[in-house]
């Protein structure tokens, strides 16, 4: 998805549906920061669907781990400087009003991950700025297996996508997804699969270790999913120097 067929991320997740959950965000945001054109950073950016949403609000600065994915997102952010970098170990020396992960913090798998992710947050954080996150799933919350399909065209080319995610081992922080791609265009079908690790945790562990990073942490409703799941951004208002020692 983000290498080989990144050209057809615009497919895969359409930058229409996220017009709804970047409502959310911008509230949030607008309620912690107030009004003006805050700087802002996104980790994990990927297409940058929902941060087109709200690029022209906020002055943006986004990362992904991926230049395939960053190219798709610079058609939708032609402004927004761009750089390549894991979440966990990036440094763009500079501090921002907010620094915010959509649904790429899922691809944290242990509670490892999430400590130095947390920690890169801080580290681009001013005093008092604020870290937004947004898990598609907690331990209470998913139900395995799940299976979702979509089908979306450009005219060229019409990819439906089915989703299958289970969780193999309830017993680590991981599930995975095993996704199948139907990709039609006029030399034919050609039929592709793709396999993704997510971390999955319970909603405590979350609020336990973005405060033990040194965040203020809240629970915002964020009823955005299909299914009615409970779901919510959390919120982290940055306390300044305070230092966790982390665990392995």
């Amino acid at each position: 998805m983000y290498d080989e067929f990144a050209d057809l991320w615009p497919l895969i997740s359409t930058h229409e549906e996220y017009v709804r959950e970047a409502g959310y965000w911008r509230d949030v945001l607008r309620m912690k920061l107030g009004p003006g054109r805050h700087e802002i950073l996104e980790l994990g950016v990927g297409g940058g669907h929902n941060l087109s949403h709200l690029s022209k609000d906020f002055l943006a600065t986004a990362v992904d781990i991926s230049e395939k994915m960053l190219a798709q997102c610079r058609k939708l952010n032609p402004d927004v400087p761009l750089h390549a970098g894991d979440m966990r170990t990036v440094r763009l020396g500079r501090k921002f009003k907010a620094v915010l992960i959509h649904d790429a913090i899922a691809y944290m798998l242990t509670e490892a991950d999430l400590r130095q992710t947390f920690s890169t947050a801080s580290e681009h954080l001013e005093p008092g700025g604020v870290f937004v996150t947004a898990p598609d799933y907690f331990r209470e919350t998913f139900r395995s297996p799940r299976i979702e399909h979509t089908t979306n065209s450009n005219g060229d080319t019409e990819l439906t996508l089915i989703e299958y995610q289970y969780d193999p081992d309830p017993s680590d922080t991981m599930m995975e997804t095993l996704m199948l791609y139907l990709i039609r265009t006029a030399e034919g079908l050609r039929v592709e699969q793709d396999r993704h690790l997510h971390g999955l945790f319970p909603l405590q562990m979350w609020l336990d270790l973005m405060s033990e990073a040194g965040f203020t942490v809240e629970k915002h409703p964020y009823p955005v999913h299909d299914d009615g799941r409970e779901s919510y951004l959390l919120v982290g208002t940055w306390k300044g120097n305070t230092r966790a020692v982390g665990r392995d």
